[in-house]
């Protein structure tokens, strides 16, 4: 190094020394009296921001059969406090809070209201069907396992012509759905809304009965056989659905029986061939839904048996099985649909 060049250096070298002692006098901005008010006066003007000055902060657990509160430290972005749920303040029927909390056997009507075009439920007023309902279901009860009642209303109905939106389905009206919601609470029965989006989909459609799901005995449906995508037309083909559009409504549906301290809420969902449902093993389970595959073929009991041990997934879900009073060949009896192995928990009459 040049001679002349050394004491340019070494003035460098001071002042870089007198700034390194300086800032470390400099307190940080969250301490200082201002700080606080800047953060709480609302203004946009000015952004001032540390970490330091930062409290935990709370936010819902979305994650795999999450449904309540964790504390996370800022800092460390670790969970410092899990938070559970919220208790349920209200109740299924009988006053219990878990679907299948005292080994109930769930037997439904299935169809829409106002008509038996669609299934056995709509044939009558909702009193005369529970009447009928409840005769179908004692046969099921074992000593310790009562029968509850279940009305599975369809409430969304595939349609073969485009419609007013469009998207080959239409609602039922309100007031029909509440017909049932009310009967259920008179009846101590659970009601599950069945949804056909068409060319919709699910979560789109199941938002709309939103108002309806917050009741504490009302459950979900989905119906893969009449989602269509963007092109079908139901009825000319089976539909399907894929495991990550499931797990946006069970998701949607869990958050929904978090917010409003509900008791669990049954979530099914209606299969008779693999392909309707895609990458079902990717299917997340959620706290607070009891979710139920429930298999539909009909035919001739040995072709409903081939059927259901086809798609079977009794290790992911609690399983589900229909009847047909019209298609089905030498309908299965009670007896029989209770030696079916893996185990059926919830059988559905149409």
């Amino acid at each position: 190094m040049d001679k002349s060049e050394r004491p340019a250096l070494v003035a460098v070298l001071v002042a870089m020394v007198a700034l390194i002692s300086l800032a470390a006098v400099v307190p940080d901005a969250s301490s200082l009296p201002a700080w606080d008010a800047m953060r709480g006066s609302g203004s946009t003007a000015t952004t001032v921001s540390s970490t330091s000055g930062l409290s935990a902060t709370a936010h819902t657990d979305t994650s795999t059969g999450g449904s309540g509160t964790t504390v996370v430290d800022p800092q460390s972005g670790q969970v410092v406090q899990p938070l559970p749920p919220p208790a349920p303040t209200q109740t299924l029927p009988h006053g219990a809070t878990k679907i299948f909390g005292d080994g109930r056997f769930l037997v439904a009507y299935y169809g829409t209201a106002e008509t038996g075009a669609l299934g056995v439920l709509g044939e009558t007023s909702p009193d005369a069907m529970q009447r009928r309902v409840h005769r179908a279901a004692k046969p099921f009860a074992r000593k310790r396992q009562p029968v509850q009642v279940v009305y599975e209303l369809i409430v969304s109905i595939a349609d073969r012509h485009a419609g007013r939106g469009r998207d080959y389905s239409h609602d039922i009206a309100r007031a029909e759905v509440q017909k049932y919601i009310d009967a259920a609470h008179r009846h101590d029965a659970l009601l599950l809304l069945d949804i056909q989006p068409g060319r919709s989909d699910f979560l789109t459609v199941a938002k709309r009965w939103a108002w309806a799901l917050k009741d504490p005995y009302v459950g979900l449906a989905l119906d893969p056989e009449w989602r269509m995508g963007k092109h079908g037309v139901p009825g000319n083909r089976i539909g399907s659905v894929g495991a990550g559009e499931v797990n946006r409504v069970s998701a949607w549906l869990r958050d929904l029986v978090a917010r409003h301290a509900l008791p669990q809420k049954l979530f099914v969902l209606h299969q008779f061939r693999t392909a309707m449902i895609d990458r079902i093993g990717t299917i997340e389970r959620r706290r607070g839904l009891v979710m139920v595959q429930h298999v539909d073929g009909f035919g001739t009991p040995g072709q409903k048996l081939a059927t259901f041990h086809a798609v079977a997934r009794p290790r992911q879900f609690f399983m589900g099985f229909k009847l047909f009073y019209d298609e089905d060949t030498r309908r299965m009896r009670a007896a029989d649909v209770r030696r079916i192995n893996p185990k059926v928990r919830f059988v559905s009459f149409q």
